[in-house]
């Protein structure tokens, strides 16, 4: 497995990490089976995946504590881990509060990389927490990192990053502490390239990517656009009329998203493979990604996803897909928080 460094912290992550969202079962994916999870996290390591991500908000913590009972017999050593705290935690004595609960949670003594999950200001925070004290006094983003500096001093964390962050929101805080912005990249997901990436390339920034197969939409299973369930249909691709769950507002950007991808079932009929191979391989061709995420519900889906890492993309591939993504890309325009509208993007 391919490692790439990440300048500012010394870091080596696999160019494949294992997402854990799913860890711990809950509303958004359903049930996780704990053994299945048990299964994964070790056959990652056994396959050369070093780096496992996740958060405190994911499924109310049970994801931590999921991949934390995984991590028994695996040792320390093999392992990076990733997690984040939510922006309306960032208050000193909350901030310590909240790492040492994802400590207890993951059955370890340190965290490897401790994350700010989105920009801290009051239409993030509200995603968060409905307490209104929290949403109209926000946490100030030089309290939590001069809370992160404590937190590495103590051993605690390894090192820190962020999530979510936008070039405008970097350009205001030490790049040169921060280790990682994790942030979302695929084929229908490119908006990072407008700005964003550059801008972590200079400054050393290593850049971990998720949502590499849009949940199951770039990995194919979906027919058409209207099979894709509700909870995966909240995105600026689709019309906001065709889902109550949606909230951005927008028109979408559906018959330019079923272009691209009748554009790349092509290319993966041409090229004999599959989609979720052509979609993490494109990735990973861009060498300003450092880390690509991508979740496995058991070891049969992830060995199809190491698969697809174990060999590079042609080049003449890999300009075609450039070339048959653009419109969606161009139609989605400058903005990577893909639920929000435009003139709500949380990461600006």
């Amino acid at each position: 497995m391919e490692k790439r460094l990440c300048k500012n912290s010394g870091l080596e992550l696999s160019v494949l990490g294992t997402g854990c969202w799913t860890f711990g079962g809950g509303e958004y994916w359903g049930d996780q089976n704990q053994k299945d999870v048990n299964s994964v996290v070790h056959e990652s390591v056994n396959l050369g995946i070093n780096y496992f991500d996740t958060a405190e908000a994911y499924n109310e913590g049970r994801s931590e504590s999921s991949l934390g009972e995984a991590m028994r017999g695996i040792p320390r050593d093999k392992m990076l881990i990733g997690t984040k705290v939510s922006p309306s935690n960032c208050y000193k004595p909350t901030l310590i509060e909240h790492c040492e609960a994802s400590l207890r949670r993951l059955g370890t003594d340190y965290i490897d990389l401790y994350m700010i999950h989105w920009p801290i200001h009051p239409h993030s925070i509200k995603h968060f927490t409905a307490d209104t004290r929290i949403i109209q006094n926000p946490p100030e983003i030089g309290e939590a990192f001069e809370t992160l500096r404590l937190l590495k001093q103590s051993g605690k964390i390894r090192h820190y990053g962020v999530s979510n962050f936008s070039n405008n929101r970097l350009e205001h805080l030490p790049m040169a502490e921060i280790a990682v912005n994790e942030l979302p990249y695929n084929l229908l997901c490119r908006a990072i390239e407008y700005d964003t990436l550059p801008v972590c390339q200079d400054n050393g920034i290593g850049v971990i990517g998720y949502m590499a197969l849009l949940q199951g939409i770039l990995a194919d299973i979906y027919p058409t656009l209207m099979e894709v369930p509700v909870w995966q249909r909240r995105t600026r691709h689709f019309n906001c009329q065709s889902t109550k769950e949606c909230r951005h507002g927008e028109v979408g950007a559906e018959a330019e998203t079923n272009e691209v991808l009748n554009g790349i079932r092509k290319i993966c009929k041409e090229s004999g493979l599959t989609m979720a191979e052509i979609a993490v391989k494109w990735i990973l061709e861009n060498p300003a990604i450092t880390c690509t995420l991508v979740g496995s519900r058991n070891t049969r889906e992830l060995e199809a996803n190491v698969k697809a890492v174990q060999t590079p993309l042609d080049k003449e591939v890999k300009a075609q897909l450039d070339k048959v993504s653009l419109p969606v890309m161009e139609k989605l325009g400058n903005h990577f928080d893909y639920y929000e509208s435009a003139e709500n993007d949380r990461t600006k």
